[in-house]
């Protein structure tokens, strides 16, 4: 991924409702959802999550279809794991610290606390 393209994937990730959004699409999975659903699951007026599909849609993080008079929208895994990786191998140099810090689920909260010898709450 270019440095233009993870720019632009990054600015589109920095807004509550379009990280909202992405975390909504993620667990649906390709069966995705109508802009419909999407609005009421988000409390989105429609002209709002429009904004912000289109946002999402050109930073490469989402893809649509059309089923019958919806459009569905899904996830682009490969837009964001490519951003991921931008942040995590070309900024961060895969540093040991960050990647650890990234491991998954309760595993990186975990070592978090060992390490810093506070419990989360």
């Amino acid at each position: 991924m270019d440095r233009s393209k993870a720019l632009a994937a990054l600015a589109a990730l920095a807004n509550d409702s379009r990280l909202s959004l992405i975390r909504l699409l993620v667990q649906r999975g390709d069966q995705g959802m109508a802009a419909g659903e999407i609005a009421q699951a988000l409390g989105l007026s429609a002209p709002r999550l429009s904004f912000h599909l289109s946002a999402l849609e050109q930073a490469g993080l989402i893809r649509s279809r059309r089923a019958a008079r919806n459009v569905i929208y899904s996830v682009n895994a490969t837009g964001l794991g490519r951003t991921i990786s931008y942040l995590l191998n070309d900024c961060c140099c895969d540093h040991p610290e960050v990647l650890a810090a990234c491991a998954h689920g309760r595993q990186g909260e975990a070592a978090e606390v060992a390490a810093s010898g506070t419990e989360k709450t």
